[in-house]
């Protein structure tokens, strides 16, 4: 198989790339997430939806606009590296989005109750609320276009492996016509 010609292999090199580049994001949020902080005091957990969001507001709107801000950068980027890490193209948009929200909330959830061993740490819904809420946007911008210019490159590319349901079956046989004995 030629690296060059093939769609395929293009795709196995988002898929690769995606792989790498989820590993590394993971190990960047662990780094920023589960590190002690050395704090005088801490707050007490907060499991009360979007309570922590409306005493920031009440703080002030630029402080409500940093904490939304990194709740919702945080685990964003999974929004794309997950499906790109899956590599698939055809596949419904609605389920897509559904998988990769629900593994984005989970990773959420994990990282809020590995923070309760964390010194400094506490476990926050809001931020739960917001890294999914960050996945589910950077899904809905970048990977519905993605996926559709990676078909029309792949439609483009001539030689290009057929897909399964194209695969050819050779031609409708035919039997010779066979004369009957005496």
């Amino acid at each position: 198989m030629r690296h060059g010609s093939d769609g395929s292999a293009v795709i196995l090199r988002f898929r690769a790339a995606g792989g790498l580049l989820l590993a590394a994001h993971l190990l960047l949020v662990a780094l920023l997430t589960l590190r002690p902080l050395d704090v005088p005091w801490v707050t007490a957990p907060n499991f009360q939806p979007l309570a922590g969001i409306e005493a920031d507001l009440a703080l002030g709107p630029a402080r409500a606009a940093r904490r939304i801000c990194e709740g919702l950068l945080l685990l964003a980027p999974l929004g794309v590296l997950l499906p790109m890490a899956g590599g698939r193209l055809r596949v419904s948009p609605v389920a897509s989005l559904a998988r990769t929200v629900l593994a984005g909330a989970l990773f959420s959830l994990g990282i809020e109750l590995l923070q309760t061993g964390v010194p400094g740490r506490v476990v926050d819904v809001d931020s739960l609320l917001l890294n999914t809420a960050g996945v589910a946007l950077a899904h809905l911008a970048v990977v519905p276009m993605g996926r559709a210019r990676l078909r029309r490159m792949q439609r483009r590319v001539p030689g290009r492996a057929l897909r399964r349901d194209e695969v050819s079956q050779g031609g409708t046989p035919t039997i010779p016509r066979v004369g009957i004995a005496p």
